[in-house]
């Protein structure tokens, strides 16, 4: 079975195809998965892991392990252009997030101040104001958005809440505006016999409208890269994620494709 990806706190750099030479920060567990969804594509792989057994990292501990990386990677006269909040899970779930990202910021500005830092995050915290404080305070607030049609994202990312709605979440994200980035999964396939497609006309109409709705600052559109643990998906090869971009820029809706 498909496991998590990453056995430390601090990760990287990686070469991020969206955002560059990213130093990588998981606040989920470095040896299980902690998510508010249970997407078809994570590249974590499924929920039913488990939470591993080293829990979250505590506040201190993220802050001393990226104020070691950071140091070492100034003295060496490495190369970092983002520093990014991913991982094993959603990062918004630690406790303690926005006094962690007050850490980061911190930090990125005594070593690395000309350095962003981005927040993957999968849009389930919303509700919450601190993680929205959060959110605010970070250059790049990269939330997800799969599809705006709620039979659609719940068969994709597959949330943890019976309560989460398309609607709900798109009039969450309308309070960021500018301050935020749209990511959207572009893909087809199939699940326990289901067919599931988000690139379809009233798919992608459904889309228009909410970011139309949300106006983000930008949308991000791309399309699985590596291995998911559902094997019957397939990936929109770049061609038709371009057409589908150019339909949603005809909107004055600044989209990225990658």
């Amino acid at each position: 079975m498909q496991t998590v990806l990453f056995h430390s706190t601090i990760f990287g750099p990686i070469h991020s195809r969206r955002l560059g030479a990213s130093l990588g920060v998981n606040l989920s567990p470095n040896d299980g998965k902690i998510c508010s969804f249970d997407c078809l594509y994570c590249e974590a792989g499924y929920n039913a892991q488990g939470p591993g057994t080293t829990g979250l990292p505590p506040r201190a501990n993220v802050k001393l392990l990226l104020e070691q990386k950071l140091s070492e990677m100034k003295s060496k006269g490495e190369k970092l252009d983002v520093i990014t909040f991913s991982g094993n899970g959603e990062p918004t779930l630690h406790p303690d997030f926005e006094g962690v990202i007050d850490d980061t910021i911190e930090l990125r500005d005594k070593y690395f101040p000309h350095v962003k830092i981005s927040v993957l995050s999968n849009s389930t915290r919303l509700a919450e104001q601190g993680v929205c404080n959060a959110l605010r305070k970070v250059d790049n607030n990269i939330l997800k958005l799969d599809s705006a049609i709620t039979e659609t994202i719940r068969l994709i990312d597959r949330p943890n809440s019976p309560e989460f709605t398309a609607e709900n979440v798109i009039g969450q994200l309308e309070q960021f505006g500018k301050q935020c980035i749209i990511q959207t999964m572009m893909l087809r396939g199939t699940h326990d016999g289901v067919e599931i497609d988000n690139t379809t006309d009233a798919e992608i109409d459904a889309l228009i409208k909410a970011y139309k709705i949300i106006n983000p600052a930008e949308v991000m559109l791309y399309s699985i890269d590596r291995k998911t643990p559902e094997q019957n998906l397939v990936k929109v090869e770049k061609e038709e994620l371009d057409r589908i971009a150019d339909r949603i820029r005809s909107y004055d809706i600044k989209v990225q494709v990658s």
